[in-house]
């Protein structure tokens, strides 16, 4: 009997495995199609005959809920670039009992794990069983029952636009026919909170924040291209782009003609909308152009009583007085939920007004010419308890009423709002003197300083250990390897207020606060950088001094010291009289030019520097902001390094670190914007970008006036390499071709080898500094390839002429 009985299991054993085997075979990763009657489930996927796409189930990042998507194939599940989502706003909880099924009258449904149908095509067929849905090698899933095309997902685009997709207007029913939003963040592909969509039949499209305010637009469609609001005739010349127009509708398209070059038009969660391509067989995708160009020009982008700045990371913080709402939500970049009020108001002349410097005004102020005082006009805005804040200008009185919203700290050139906040927030000299603010500021101040202590004196000994371990084995002492331990300084707040003259020597300011020059009481000069924020000053703060605190070179920037009181944290540095690399390369002033041996002296400093980061420290650094305006120059222009509030420690038994996005545009690696982990090559990637304005005296990347994205690297690559034009053509004219050749050539070398797209094609840092000391040579670059296919569109390089 127990024998029957083990048979008997075995046989049941073998049929489920072969039901589930069969069920298998039925959407191998051979597969290019599902046919009636047949399912998807689990991790089983059906790929596009040429191999570049997959549908199937996927998890967007540490996401535990599941998705039907298609993306390209090529990549890794980490880097996985989805360009449509089935079921975004209705996610499964059960990858293995959820399945995607095409039934017998023509309908793909999407089954939950109780096999409820949570989306489908809601199409259907006459032709009983001979329907089947394909995967075509351009990304469209289509839906048909042999000869008519019954659905398809080009019709139904959620974030991307694939070329052959459309974004058009359906005149009949005179509304957008097609429309791209955004996800809502990077774990969620819901339904966000920007779109872009046609707005009428002349092909004109609009980029809007909730579906009403609209902050970016392209003209109407002119011939053979949009008007120079938009220029989306791709840089790559291997794109058709085209514009249909019939009694139907109206929609736009493009397509390929080169088949090795993959592309597409992305509506990104933080509301810009960009364009990628990516050339066959490479692992990483190439931003080449997005709009709007600055990422605080996307309307509402840092929600509701949130400031948005160019200069920071993150990009929003919450205003004085409030919080975020939704924490977890900011730390995946999704910053819709607002800031809330850490303390409610209590109106009736109850409040107070804190005085918030150089930021553009929020949006719907009512404007009042009668009131003729600021004294009037702040009694006004107390009268009305829907009143949150007020502006005293030329115009007269301005009023906010109800939430906040698009206000930017600007670097210069802002006004200054007054923002209603409870009266145990603020004091009438605007100073935050509540209990709980005081509490927090204190107790947070003696944790910094019991960590930065402890910080200091494990730097102290470690130095003091590798001292006696250096005389012992009797090792010299270069540059490269100073070993000299010193102490910082804690500053009282008073003694910073007295050297900078009450705060009032400003050398300049950012998104993280601003720069301030003082005199120390035994005449040394110092640059004391004041940190705004509490949350991100914060942040900025301790980054620097877990960097600078455990180094020490001649081409770094010397930390002596900081500050923390309450909620203030200040940073004490060596004054640089010649102040950045950018306000010389830059500069319109001839008496600031300066001359190629400077400047090459200045790029082989820049590299010793980062040669220590890199390759000498204990744990690796990476800088992660290098460019000009981070380059400091003393009195005898030696470089330093400098503005450390970006960098990353590496373990030195470590390659790569994943991190946050961070960095400057125009100056960042194409291994940021695939979301890979990061390694000291994107530094030498920066360092590059940095050489080139270097040689040349002008910017990499500037807007013209038209709307030309000019791209200089792309120019000088041409002339140079493959024009075999000399390379002082590329050399800043402000120069007069007065430079040594041979070390011209070196640098422009140096600087194209360091920008090519695949990291192990570039340079380490200490290479660099051989090459520029004449102990390595350096051969003639390849021009790297999104550079060769940027060449053959006179649009990236017409801005630069000889």
């Amino acid at each position: 009997m127990d024998s029957k009985k083990s048979m008997s299991c075995i046989f049941c054993s073998a049929l489920l495995m072969f039901f589930f085997t069969s069920k298998t075979l039925l959407c191998s990763a051979t597969n290019n199609n599902i046919s009636s009657g047949q399912s998807l489930s689990g991790n089983q996927t059906i790929v596009s005959q040429n191999g570049n796409f997959e549908l199937g189930f996927f998890t967007p990042g540490k996401s535990l809920k599941y998705y039907i998507g298609i993306w390209y194939r090529e990549a890794s599940v980490e880097n996985r670039m989805v360009v449509w989502v089935a079921n975004r706003d209705q996610p499964l909880n059960d990858l293995h009992s959820s399945e995607l099924k095409l039934f017998g009258n023509g309908n793909l449904v999407l089954l939950n794990e109780r096999k409820m149908p949570i989306w489908s095509t809601n199409s259907t067929s006459k032709a009983f069983k001979s329907s089947s849905i394909v995967l075509g090698d351009d990304g469209n899933l289509v839906l048909s029952d042999g000869s008519i095309i019954l659905w398809q997902s080009f019709d139904h685009p959620t974030n991307v636009l694939l070329p052959g997709a459309k974004l058009g207007y359906n005149k009949r029913a005179k509304m957008a026919a097609q429309t791209l939003t955004s996800w809502r963040n990077s774990e969620d592909p819901a339904h966000g909170i920007y779109s872009v969509q046609s707005e009428g039949p002349d092909g004109n499209f609009e980029v809007r924040w909730n579906g009403s305010a609209a902050y970016w637009s392209t003209d109407a469609w002119n011939n053979n291209s949009f008007y120079s609001t938009i220029k989306l005739r791709s840089i790559l010349n291997s794109l058709n782009f085209s514009f249909i127009s019939n009694e139907n509708e109206s929609y736009f398209t493009f397509s390929f003609k080169d088949k090795s070059v993959l592309d597409f038009v992305m509506l990104d969660l933080n509301g810009q909308l960009k364009s990628f391509f990516r050339v066959k067989g490479m692992k990483s995708w190439n931003l080449i152009w997005y709009q709007p160009i600055l990422q605080c020009q996307v309307y509402g982008f840092c929600g509701d009583f949130g400031v948005c700045s160019e200069n920071s990371l993150p990009v929003c913080r919450c205003l004085p007085g409030f919080e975020q709402r939704h924490p977890k939500d900011w730390d995946l970049l999704d910053f819709s939920g607002r800031c809330v009020r850490e303390t409610s108001l209590q109106c009736g002349g109850k409040d107070w007004f804190l005085k918030v410097h150089n930021v553009s005004f929020p949006v719907n102020s009512k404007a009042s010419r009668v009131l003729e005082s600021a004294e009037n006009c702040k009694l006004a805005c107390s009268n009305n308890c829907s009143c949150s804040a007020y502006a005293y200008t030329s115009v007269g009185c301005l009023t906010w009423y109800g939430n906040l919203l698009n206000i930017q700290q600007l670097d210069s050139g802002g006004d200054d709002l007054y923002l209603r906040l409870a009266a145990s927030e603020v004091s009438s000299s605007g100073k935050k003197v509540s209990v709980l603010s005081v509490t927090i500021g204190v107790v947070s101040g003696m944790i910094a300083l019991l960590v930065i202590s402890v910080l200091v004196t494990f730097t102290i000994l470690r130095r003091m250990k590798r001292k006696v371990k250096a005389s012992a084995t009797k090792e010299e002492n270069s540059p490269d390897q100073m070993h000299q331990y010193t102490f910082l300084t804690a500053f009282e707040y008073k003694q910073l207020k007295v050297a900078t003259n009450n705060f009032s020597e400003k050398l300049g300011s950012g998104g993280f606060g601003c720069v301030l020059k003082g005199v120390l009481p035994d005449s040394t000069h110092i640059a004391v950088k004041k940190l705004d924020g509490i949350c991100q000053g914060e942040k900025q703060f301790r980054s620097e001094v877990s960097t600078l605190g455990l180094v020490q070179h001649v081409n770094l920037v010397r930390l002596l010291g900081f500050c923390t009181k309450g909620n203030n944290r200040m940073l004490v540095y060596d004054f640089m009289s010649n102040g950045s690399l950018h306000s010389h390369l830059f500069s319109q002033d001839d008496s600031k030019v300066l001359n190629w041996s400077t400047r090459y002296q200045i790029a082989v400093g820049i590299a010793r520097g980062l040669t220590y980061l890199h390759e000498k420290c204990r744990d690796h650094i990476i800088h992660c902001d290098i460019k000009p305006e981070n380059i400091l120059l003393d009195a005898d222009f030696t470089p330093k390094v400098a503005d450390f509030g970006l960098a990353k420690l590496v373990g030195r038994e470590f390659s790569r670190v994943l991190t946050t996005f961070r960095g400057t545009v125009g100056y960042l690696a194409p291994e940021w914007t695939s979301g890979v982990a990061i390694t000291t090559k994107a530094d030498v990637y920066s360092y590059g970008m940095m050489l080139f304005e270097i040689i040349s005296g002008r910017r990499n990347m500037k807007q013209h006036v038209n709307g030309k994205m000019c791209f200089f690297p792309t120019w000088a690559a041409n002339k140079v390499l493959s024009e075999g034009q000399e390379v002082l053509c590329i050399l800043d004219k402000k120069l007069e071709h007065n430079a040594d050749v041979e070390e011209l050539t070196r640098a422009f070398r140096v600087a194209c080898w360091c920008i090519q797209e695949e990291e192990i094609q570039r340079p380490s840092m200490g290479q660099i500094v051989q090459i520029f000391e004449g102990l390595l040579e350096v051969n003639s670059p390849p021009i790297p390839n999104y550079l060769q296919a940027l060449l053959e569109s006179e649009e990236a390089i017409s801005f630069f002429s000889e």
